[in-house]
């Protein structure tokens, strides 16, 4: 994690001017975005944070045992209420910290104040929204499923786009069918020019695509062709005001925030959707060459990547992201 963290502050530093604020002794990360953004490391996935003076949206909510820590940061950079929890998928690391976020907030349609707020503050009727596509709360609904229903969003919705204006600024949420999971979404900040793409992106591993929940290789594709479609790439160089041949750094630009790692820009969303279609060619030759599956992992498709994004152990391996490409190639749902 620290090796992480890391990355994320350099990129930060070298591309937007990130301010790293210290928590303590709480093991978070929080790097301040644009003047009025954050992104929360360390707590699980990563959580973004837009505060203005109606509140604070969040976009995940990280896991339950991180959560009084997330609390904490979130009142460190504003006295303003948690107001809105916007989840990006069903994972655990998104939505552990559902509960105790929203209850550590305030609904926008709540007016209490003062000593009158103690009183109902914290309840299932004051605490802070939840919001997430219908698919999300379908999937942690399921028999068997870990999430107890004090975890579960608080307000759904069903079309491919929701939109909603806060802190003076336009936020779409975008669901992206059958890509990470069937329950993923996009958050698009459009003032800030952030775009919160949660496990859609994990800068430290191979795309998870997880099938037995709906994923697959074509709408991970797709959900990241959305952002690089979305992203701004910086520039152009801009010479300084006394007609100087002397440049600043690049200007602008859309900042992507992953689910895990450091930010992204447009770029590295294009290098990262790359290795999924090359990898993704290379299986379907050998699928067309009749080759079974155990063949396709033994000749490694994914070899040139393995270095940057393989694991052999852990919850997701080069063999399992293989494996899941080629599930992915050979049903007819694909």
């Amino acid at each position: 994690m620290r090796g992480v963290l890391a990355a994320v502050v350099g990129a930060m530093l070298s591309v937007s001017g990130a301010l790293m604020l210290a928590q303590g002794g709480a093991e978070l990360e929080v790097l301040q975005i644009r003047p009025n953004f954050y992104m929360i490391a360390g707590a699980g996935a990563n959580i973004a944070a837009q505060i203005g003076p109606n509140g604070v949206v969040l976009v995940n909510a990280g896991t339950a045992e991180a959560s009084s820590q997330v609390v904490a940061a979130v009142k460190k950079l504003t006295n303003q209420p948690i107001r809105y929890i916007i989840n990006t998928s069903a994972d655990a690391d998104v939505v552990g910290g559902n509960s105790a976020l929203a209850k550590a907030g305030r609904k926008i349609t709540s007016f209490a104040v003062g000593a009158s707020r103690t009183t109902i503050v914290g309840t299932d009727a004051d605490a802070a929204s939840v919001l997430a596509h219908e698919n999300i709360l379908t999937r942690m609904r399921m028999t068997g499923s870990p999430f107890p229903s004090s975890l579960w969003p608080s307000e759904t919705f069903e079309e491919r786009r929701r939109t909603m204006y806060f802190n003076d600024e336009g936020i779409e949420i975008i669901h992206q069918p059958a890509a990470h999971t069937d329950a993923d979404a996009i958050v698009f900040f459009r003032k800030s020019d952030v775009v919160v793409a949660g496990n859609l992106i994990d800068t430290d591993r191979f795309p998870v695509i997880d099938i037995a929940r709906g994923g697959s290789l074509k709408g991970e594709i797709d959900a990241l062709n959305r952002i690089i479609e979305m992203a701004i790439p910086p520039g152009p160089f801009v010479g300084l005001p006394n007609g100087s041949s002397t440049t600043t750094g690049l200007q602008g630009g859309t900042d992507v925030l992953p689910g895990h790692g450091r930010v992204y820009r447009q770029i590295d969303v294009v290098n990262y959707r790359d290795v999924l279609v090359i990898v993704g060619d290379i299986v379907q030759d050998m699928i067309n060459r009749k080759m079974t599956l155990e063949q396709i992992k033994a000749a490694d498709p994914a070899k040139p990547y393995t270095s940057r994004y393989g694991a052999t152990s852990g919850s997701w391996t080069t063999s399992d992201f293989v494996e899941a490409v080629y599930k992915s190639l050979t049903t007819s749902t694909s």
